[in-house]
């Protein structure tokens, strides 16, 4: 067996340095006084449909903010802190939230859903978030949160191949080995949640009339008070339903087949809310998954897709392209909701799960998985808590260590690459939060709320991002780049009259068509 430092060996330096990262940064829009955002999305921000920065998520108040793909850290940041700037200069005097948890809000069926237009696929995006509303709750989906996706150059898969000495396709490999990955990934995702996890305590408001076995906090906060993110807990993005799906992550076939199963298999419970009610669509469909996106998880299988084509098809067709990472949280400390120190992280843990051993998973370990996901979110900062492994339960300062220890070389590979010495920083930086809980982010946020808000998520959330705005404001931003931005915003409203100009085929072809099974594409194990 190639040891994970054979494998580090087996790439290049000009390898370690082309690793492609991007960000997709979720945000609420709120009020001054803290609470959501009724407005509609700003026209000035352009075409939440087209635009290839700015869009909106689940909630016509909920920004999304995407950069381009980057081969620097500091170019991805860079690039996300300019497209901050350009929101916070056309949203008036509304705020970006600066937390995961969401801000006050109000009735559920008060949450705007989101609207992107007249054209079929405008429509097709709405009808989904319609479908998630009945499904799940509007309250649940303005939870926010930062999706990292990360990619390996062509020639890293061929230096990795030739050390194992396989003879297998770049492809056939590059798929088993990113499936390697997503299975170590998971195995691990505890240790994200408790160095990066942001969201200890939420507002009153989003829990009320739900269980949810909180503490109290103040006058109007609830928290755990060894939390480290309860957005990644039972509290945050979860299913009931999804949970039976039990998805093995130990080929691309086994894979989509199962998602395939719950985009084609009618749901009873789904089915009682009807797909039209008095000529009005409620969900795209009755099946387990109305899409693809619907399927929650910590990290997913990504491919490019062409226009109008499923993505499940596209991974089927081209394989996998990159990995998206779905566990962060927005950080309230960070006027971009992250920074520099953990993308080099999360590009160290990435490398250290595509680079380890990585066996199959079994029924027994997804449940494990879920179940340490769970403790670490609710009581991850609790003294002597213990995570359950194949062979007993282990320390998490104990397995913590042990994981950043062999990250060691990967972190100084990584800075000799880019001829720095940022990565070892950020792993020196992990080790001291896995030796001081008190020091976490988490932690930080609880104590920032006690000496300064009386204990109030809602104040602390509030300052920060009345802070940040000013901040971003300030930021010096050239007149090309505000005619550049201006110009994507009226090119990109441009683009959807054209789609809503078009000839369109009925609506209710156009759903069959997307949804019929066959575009999903055939899968081989």
């Amino acid at each position: 067996m190639k040891t994970l430092r054979d494998r580090l060996n087996s790439l290049p330096g000009e390898v370690l340095a082309q690793i492609r990262r991007g960000v997709e940064k979720e945000g609420l829009r709120a009020r001054r006084d803290g609470r959501l955002a009724l407005s509609g999305h700003p026209e000035e921000l352009g075409s939440a449909l087209t635009h290839p920065h700015i869009t909106t998520d689940f909630s016509e108040s909920q920004l999304e903010l995407i950069t381009g793909v980057h081969g620097r850290v500091e170019g991805c940041i860079d690039e996300l802190t300019q497209i901050h700037q350009i929101v916070h200069r056309n949203i008036g005097d509304e705020l970006l939230w600066a937390a995961s948890m969401p801000c006050t809000l109000p009735g559920d069926s008060q949450i705007p859903l989101g609207k992107y237009g007249d054209s079929n696929v405008a429509r097709v995006k709405s009808v989904y978030r319609m479908g998630l509303s009945h499904r799940y709750g509007r309250t649940m989906q303005t939870i926010s949160g930062i999706h990292y996706n990360f990619s390996i150059p062509d020639a890293g898969w061929d230096a990795l191949r030739s050390e194992l000495g396989l003879q297998a396709r770049r492809r056939e490999f590059r798929d088993a080995a990113y499936f390697g990955l997503i299975r170590n990934f998971r195995r691990h995702t505890w240790l994200l949640l408790y160095l990066l996890g942001t969201s200890p305590a939420v507002c009153k408001s989003f829990v009320s009339g739900r269980e949810h076995g909180l503490q109290a906090l103040g006058g109007d906060s609830m928290y755990l008070p060894y939390a480290t993110s309860l957005r990644m807990g039972p509290l945050g993005y979860q299913s009931d339903a999804q949970r039976a799906l039990a998805v093995s992550y130990n080929s691309l076939g086994g894979y989509a087949q199962t998602i395939r199963g719950a985009l084609t298999a009618s749901y009873p419970p789904y089915e009682r809310i009807g797909v039209k009610v008095d000529g009005e669509y409620q969900q795209l469909s009755t099946t387990l998954l109305q899409i693809e996106n619907e399927f929650y998880g910590t990290i997913r299988p990504k491919r490019r897709i062409s226009p109008g084509e499923r993505p499940l098809h596209a991974l089927g067709e081209r394989g996998v392209e990159y990995v998206e990472v779905r566990c962060l949280d927005v950080d309230p400390f960070e006027p971009v909701g992250i920074n520099a120190r953990t993308m080099q992280l999360l590009d160290i843990f990435l490398l250290h799960c595509l680079l380890s051993d990585s066996p199959s998973d079994s029924p027994a370990e997804i449940a494990r998985i879920g179940n340490n996901q769970h403790l670490v979110a609710q009581q991850g900062r609790r003294p002597g808590l213990k995570l359950a492994t194949s062979c007993g339960e282990v320390p998490l300062a104990d397995w913590a260590f042990r994981i950043l220890d062999e990250c060691v070389p990967i972190a100084l590979a990584l800075d000799q690459a880019h001829g720095v010495q940022d990565y070892q920083a950020a792993l020196e930086a992990a080790r001291a939060l896995v030796s001081d809980p008190s020091s976490t982010p988490s932690a930080q946020v609880l104590e920032r709320m006690h000496e300064q808000h009386q204990d109030s998520f809602h104040a602390f959330a509030l300052q920060q991002s009345l802070t940040h705005r000013q901040r971003l404001l300030e930021y010096p931003l050239s007149s090309a780049t505000l005619a550049r931005y201006a110009t994507m915003a009226s090119e990109s409203l441009a683009q959807q009259r054209e789609l809503e100009a078009a000839e369109q085929e009925p609506f209710d072809q156009f759903v069959a068509r997307y949804l019929a099974p066959e575009s999903l594409g055939d899968f081989g194990d």
